[in-house]
């Protein structure tokens, strides 16, 4: 079949928790565009303007209220698009500009818990891809010497890289890290201008993949077909791939807990897998079929302190 085929998409029913009166919990969403680089850029934009931007991916509809964000695992075929060949960001750029400001790589490396030396090669391990779905992070700009965390949404068709489990780490418009979101009591203000097409019942967090991902399976939407990106390649080594099979599995319902206080994280999520619909006119990803009784996912990780219950 073509890049038409029928996928299902299985998305995981999540509710992340925080506490009621933090920072955080009476918080606001940005909603970013895709081609435009937001507050308090980390760098110049390292996006490649030859890559073609994906139609947005309809999301299984389900009964989650608007203070529900749902997952997508960071494994399933077709959660990622892009050009086949052609990385959607200029790692090497990103490297060379943050390589020449150490206040900057030093506040990059320290929202992503690495040592400033690091940051070349943590970047060379990141996968280029864009998202195919409107997307919730914890974005970080950089202000006054130091990186500044807030919730946003970003378009389908933004530029990303993404870790081996399937998580976006860096938005290439504006080389900011990125990490999972955190919650909010209550619906949170949205502020910035919603793209046509925007539905913040559509909006979707990428959860990180039980397993290493050493290939994604990726779509193209300039040629309508669906090409594999080992993990840590820039497009060079793509190969043409058939569509993913239609036998979504869901995963189990399943609890993640935080780490010890000591350690500050972001709220660990309760999951559960509502049934897949499919979408008759564009592929959407489908699940990994990850088991719950191997190894799991890393625990999420975010610059605010332990929660305890609220929601989003």
């Amino acid at each position: 079949m073509t890049g038409l085929a029928v996928v299902a998409a299985v998305v995981l029913i999540v509710v992340l928790t925080r506490p009621e009166g933090t920072k955080e919990s009476r918080g606001e969403v940005l909603l970013q565009a895709a081609g435009k680089s937001g507050p308090d850029p980390f760098t110049e934009s390292t996006a490649r303007d030859d890559d073609t931007p994906p139609s947005p991916t309809p999301v299984a509809s389900t009964s989650a209220s608007a203070n529900v964000t749902r997952g997508v695992d960071g494994a399933a075929p077709g959660l990622y698009g892009g050009t086949r060949k052609v990385g959607a960001c200029d790692v090497e750029k990103q490297v060379d500009v943050l390589g020449k400001d150490p206040a900057k790589n030093k506040a990059f490396a320290s929202v992503l818990d690495i040592e400033a030396a690091a940051v070349p090669a943590y970047l060379r391990a990141l996968t280029p891809a864009q998202l195919r779905m409107d997307t919730r992070v914890t974005n970080h700009g950089y202000r006054d010497g130091a990186p500044t965390a807030y919730q946003a949404v970003l378009q389908a068709g933004t530029a990303v890289l993404v870790d081996d489990r399937g998580v976006p780490r860096v938005r290439c418009a504006c080389g900011n890290p990125l990490l999972p979101p955190v919650a909010q009591q209550g619906t949170p203000k949205r502020t910035g201008d919603a793209w046509p097409g925007y539905r913040s019942s559509n909006v979707v967090f990428v959860a990180p993949a039980a397993h290493v991902v050493n290939v994604f399976v990726m779509y193209d939407p300039k040629s309508g077909k669906w090409f594999e990106r080992d993990k840590g390649d820039t497009g060079a080594g793509d190969k043409e791939t058939q569509p993913p099979p239609d036998q979504p599995s869901p995963s189990p319902s399943l609890s993640m807990s935080p780490s010890s206080p000591s350690s500050p994280s972001s709220p660990s999520p309760s999951v559960s897998s509502p049934s897949p619909s499919a979408s008759p006119s564009s592929p959407s990803p489908s699940s990994a079929s990850p088991s719950a009784e191997q190894e799991q996912p890393p625990e999420y990780r975010s610059p605010e302190e332990q929660p305890s219950p609220g929601a989003y």
